[in-house]
């Protein structure tokens, strides 16, 4: 039987082994945003012999969604420990993170098995790191103007280092603040800040800073997520300064990614502003991601 537990950093070396086994470019397939959000959904790990897998225990329906699982091995040996698992707690194996490639797999050895639904608010935006650090052509123009606006402001952009942290997680929290939002994903958000910034230089992190006067008026984090793609986590700014997002998303882009082909700046979670501003940089296309739900 399968033993759920607690994520924790000593974990860090099994599952990133397994992450690169798969070489999956969902932003989902990360140790440390499975760090970091671990509590928004009481999401727990355990490991089948090489596979590695991450379930969110606390959706309001009370059933168990596994993310499709990472790492090598039989997956029909493993789908059939989650679906024991699942069938003990009296619930349907449910599954989400399903892309195009694993759906067509899971088809093939499951015909008829499960019901499909397209997860739109979890499709990641996946961005040409060279549409995005050059922003040549007529449908960037918009962009390239905002740029513009920014670039007459006296900036300082900065790699992140640890001597930043402390002021980071200040600007990020009073960001978040802000919001007056006291619901659970605010708290979960606010966990994942102090996560991301307690273990940065453990997690393989990267960011930036922009400061203007001598004071953080942006900050973007992310990390290499698979053979061919960077992942934006966090992206927050000031924006009382016209162009800051524009700012800080072309300065983190040309002095970390430029090693990369894609840049992942993940989902949108349905949220109307969030998907207009994604949609206005033109991903080169959508990982488009399904709920299974096994019979």
């Amino acid at each position: 039987m399968l033993e759920f537990r607690n994520i924790s950093l000593n974990d860090r070396d099994r599952i990133n082994t397994a992450l690169q086994k798969s070489d999956f470019m969902g932003c989902e397939y990360s140790f440390a945003n499975n760090l970091a959000w671990c509590r928004l959904a009481d999401s727990r790990i355990c490991f089948y012999k090489d596979f590695y897998i991450i379930c969110a225990f606390g959706n309001s329906d009370g059933i168990p969604v596994f993310t499709f699982p990472s790492g090598e091995g039989d997956y029909t040996e493993l789908f059939y420990e989650l679906k024991k698992f699942s069938e003990n707690m009296s619930c349907p194996l449910k599954i989400n993170g399903i892309t195009q490639k694993s759906l067509a797999m899971l088809e093939n050895l499951f015909p008829d098995c499960f019901t499909v639904e397209f997860d739109r608010d979890s499709s990641d935006y996946i961005y040409r790191q060279g549409d995005l650090a050059e922003l040549s052509g007529r449908k960037y123009h918009g962009k390239r103007s905002h740029l513009a606006q920014f670039n007459r402001i006296d900036y300082d952009f900065s790699l992140i280092c640890e001597n930043d942290f402390d002021e980071c997680i200040y600007f990020l929290t009073d960001n978040y603040n802000s919001k007056a939002d006291t619901e659970k994903s605010a708290i979960a958000e606010q966990y994942a800040i102090n996560t991301y910034f307690s273990n940065f230089n453990e997690l393989g992190l990267v960011g930036g800073i922009i400061r203007i006067d001598s004071r953080i008026s942006a900050v973007t984090i992310g990390e290499p997520l698979n053979s061919d793609t960077f992942c934006v986590h966090i992206e927050k700014a000031d924006r009382s300064y016209d162009g800051i997002y524009a700012g800080i998303n072309n300065c983190f882009v040309r002095s970390c990614m430029n090693e990369f082909d894609y840049v992942n700046r993940e989902e949108d979670l349905g949220i109307d502003g969030l998907r207009k501003s994604k949609l206005s940089y033109h991903p080169v296309f959508l990982l488009n991601k399904y709920i299974l739900t096994f019979k």
